[in-house]
């Protein structure tokens, strides 16, 4: 579906929606496979980049390669749901998606603002992951 926010910018090109889709696609593999290469590849190479993980603050792309080389590479297996992927004209998209891992109580959330540059492709410039607790109508129902 293709329509247009307030300011007139089209909202899910086909061909540009196509596109983000693969690079949160390439990010969420390399992510659940430990390619740091490929999550540098994936990240603004800019000091005003940010991600906010579950337990740290990054600011700047030299801290988010310094955590993402340390960070350990066993239980990164995820399911995602709920993935919503967002394009706003050509050149800016956003990826909300939530997501579990096994043996887990909890729900994660992770938020991406992407932007296309010149000399990077698709990148991420703002990352946000938290955790909640399953609400207790959802945990009773199961």
């Amino acid at each position: 579906m293709h329509d247009a926010t307030p300011v007139n910018l089209p909202v899910n090109l086909p061909d540009v929606l196509a596109e983000v889709t693969a690079a949160f696609a390439r990010y969420e593999h390399a992510l659940v496979h430990n390619e740091v290469q490929a999550l540098d590849a994936l990240f603004l190479h800019s000091p005003h980049t940010v991600r906010y993980g579950a337990t740290e603050n990054l600011y700047g792309i030299d801290a988010i390669r310094a955590f993402r080389s340390a960070r350990p590479s066993a239980g990164l297996a995820r399911t995602l749901r709920n993935t919503c992927i967002t394009t706003y004209g050509r050149d800016l998209a956003t990826a909300s998606t939530e997501f579990t891992r096994e043996g887990s109580a909890r729900i994660g959330r992770q938020q991406q603002t992407w932007v296309r540059t010149p000399d990077q492709g698709w990148c991420v410039v703002a990352a946000h992951v938290s955790l909640m607790d399953v609400p207790k109508e959802a945990a009773h129902a199961a």
